[in-house]
């Protein structure tokens, strides 16, 4: 059983940066592309970011490139989200997700994600 747990959120000003971080246990992290989604309150669940097994292959929504990182570090079984310049707009609870057979043209699909964490609050402020 896969267990993955999100850190790092908190409240922050518009403008301002945080680092998300999904430690994993319980499986064979270094397989697993790796996701990180948000749900904003009445709305949707939507994807951020993804990267494939080894980090050579990233992946990210249009409202967040050139703002978002995602990386990983195999060796701690963990993944990151480097936030920055960050908007009210990114207002949302922050899962990440493990995708044991990952397909690189459906990065995007919830429906591929096995394992999902929590959740981690990212609150900004205007």
């Amino acid at each position: 059983q896969v267990q993955l747990v999100e850190s790092g959120g908190g409240l922050v000003q518009a403008g301002g940066s945080l680092r998300l971080s999904c430690a994993a246990s319980g499986g064979t992290f270094s397989t697993y592309a790796m996701g990180w989604f948000r749900q904003a309150p009445g709305k949707e669940r939507y994807f951020v970011a993804a990267i494939n097994w080894n980090g050579g292959n990233t992946y990210y929504a249009d409202s967040v490139k050139g703002r978002f990182t995602i990386s990983r570090d195999n060796a701690k079984n963990t993944v990151y989200l480097q936030m920055n310049s960050l908007k009210p707009e990114d207002t949302a609870v922050y899962f990440c997700a493990a995708a044991p057979f990952f397909r690189s043209d459906a990065y995007g699909a919830s429906q591929q994600y096995a394992y999902w964490g929590q959740g981690t609050q990212v609150t900004v402020s205007s």
